[in-house]
């Protein structure tokens, strides 16, 4: 876990900066994902929303993924395209 005092006035900015330019991986600005965002797509939707009214900064994280696309086949051609050096994306919606 990790904890922080400083207050979050932007939680999704952590999460917008690591995944930049992660071709499977959707940080939402705001707002929470729901399976809508992610059917029929091979990416990973993420929310990110602080928690009101707690006294130790808190955030609350959730994905969502459409698995007969982002599920084990999915993540198996992702593993050998990088496995190989193709692109990533290759062979992937």
């Amino acid at each position: 876990m990790c904890r922080s005092t400083e207050p979050l006035n932007s939680p999704q900015a952590l999460w917008l900066d690591d995944y930049a330019g992660e071709p499977f991986v959707r940080v939402l600005a705001h707002g929470t994902p729901s399976l809508v965002d992610a059917v029929g797509t091979n990416q990973v939707v993420i929310g990110v929303t602080a928690v009101q009214g707690t006294v130790t900064p808190m955030l609350t994280v959730i994905a969502a993924i459409d698995n007969l696309l982002k599920g084990a086949a999915g993540q198996a051609v992702q593993n050998l395209n990088l496995m190989f050096g193709w692109p990533e994306t290759e062979g992937l919606a």
